[in-house]
């Protein structure tokens, strides 16, 4: 009797083991199926996203009347390097890539110290229509930004600063977007670093730059790359405000390009242009992408 219970007993727990082995293999089964879903969906959509810069660096290198053919081809029959010489010659590129630095370059320094100067005023200095003042701020954001182009565009040239880089770099020297970001990162650091500093002695414009300004660099930097990468592709308001070649920026040359003293489009032109045009861009990224995915995420989640 006790021989058999021992045998049931001992049957019971093989029974439990088996099962316990079938539910690992199972779950085991289970992951590796959902991680390899998983890296096919990354895959998929990351073919999805560099697929455009993909088919502007084949066309850049292709030749121009293949790049007309009807149905297009994803990689074409001959590659050539005649667009981007083309391109050197049609274009004064390299003042254009100048202009394009110094006028996102100077926007983003003045706009991001602007900015940050106007959302420190706004978060951590107590005065009588603070509020108010937020409010006004925020309600500029409502106004269509082409609404302002025509009354802009007078004044600047009523100051004869068409064509010139103030022309375009002047109304972009402060953004409420901007201010609006920082103003929350500022808020949630703490108010005992400005206490501190006061009781060393320290004014308002050095806690300013010596306190807050280190303690949200991350909150800076995202601030700081979004508007050079919308300045440096902005296409309208340096399209508005130049008419020469030599003081356009490269978006706005080779918008220009298109077409220009030709009935037919030089795709392999133009797409070799917005080539170098993305490069500094993908570069500076290449460099900050850590720095600058902690930023967006912390200012998230402040």
């Amino acid at each position: 009797m006790s021989h058999a219970a021992s045998s049931a007993t001992i049957s019971q727990v093989d029974k439990e083991k088996i099962e316990g082995d079938k539910r690992k293999r199972r779950a085991h089964i289970r992951t590796t199926i959902a991680k390899i879903l998983t890296y096919v969906l990354l895959i998929a959509m990351t073919i999805i996203i560099i697929f455009p810069l993909l088919i502007m660096l084949i066309t850049s290198f292709t030749p121009n009347k293949l790049t007309q053919t009807w149905p297009p081809k994803v990689i074409p029959s001959s590659f050539t390097f005649d667009n981007y010489t083309s391109l050197f010659q049609r274009m004064p590129i390299g003042r254009q890539m100048l202009n394009t630095v110094i006028f996102a370059g100077a926007v983003t320094i003045f706009s991001v110290f602007f900015d940050a100067l106007a959302a420190y005023g706004l978060s951590r200095v107590d005065f009588k229509g603070r509020g108010f003042l937020l409010g006004i701020l925020i309600a500029t954001m409502m106004i269509p930004s082409m609404a302002l182009l025509i009354p802009v565009y007078k004044l600047l040239a009523s100051m004869n600063l068409v064509n010139s880089y103030w022309g375009i770099i002047v109304p972009r020297l402060a953004d409420v977007g901007g201010i609006f970001l920082l103003r929350q990162f500022f808020i949630s650091l703490p108010r005992d670093l400005d206490n501190a500093a006061r009781i060393d002695g320290a004014g308002e414009f050095r806690i300013f730059l010596q306190i807050v300004l280190p303690n949200a660099k991350s909150a800076v930097l995202v601030v700081a790359m979004f508007n050079f990468m919308g300045n440096w592709n902005d296409l309208l308001w340096p399209l508005i405000m130049t008419s020469k070649p030599e003081t356009r920026t490269i978006t706005a040359g080779l918008a220009m390009l298109t077409g220009h003293g030709s009935s037919v489009t030089p795709y392999g032109v133009v797409m070799a242009g917005a080539l170098l045009s993305a490069l500094p861009l993908l570069i500076i990224f290449f460099f900050i992408q850590k720095s600058f995915v902690q930023g967006i995420a912390m200012t998230g989640i402040k």
